[in-house]
């Protein structure tokens, strides 16, 4: 998958749904990520934020924000954009022949 950025008060940061995502995912909810609620707003930023804590981390860059804060400053544009770069990166590895996996 290609590299994903997700933009937050003008501030871009790297997105990946890496193994620690999925976990501090389970740290903070208590369910794995297959449980994830598709209609869950929720379930969604919680993951997304996850998934920027993770990849931060992973690229030793700086992201101190608590997943309140994220949200706070997470706009519903913020969302779509990610939910079209992670759409198209499934579909352009789909094209490519790799196996599509669901959440």
């Amino acid at each position: 998958m290609k590299r994903i950025e997700i933009n937050v008060n003008g501030t871009a940061y790297p997105c990946s749904p890496t193994m620690g995502a999925m976990l501090r995912f389970k740290q903070e909810t208590g369910r794995e990520i297959t449980e994830i609620e598709a209609n869950s707003f929720t379930d969604l930023c919680t993951y997304l934020w996850c998934c920027v804590v993770s990849a931060a981390k992973r690229e030793g860059k700086t992201f101190d924000m608590s997943l309140m804060d994220f949200a706070d400053n997470l706009t519903p544009d913020d969302m779509a954009a990610w939910n079209e770069a992670v759409t198209t990166g499934v579909a352009e590895n789909n094209d490519a022949g790799v196996e599509k996996k669901s959440l």
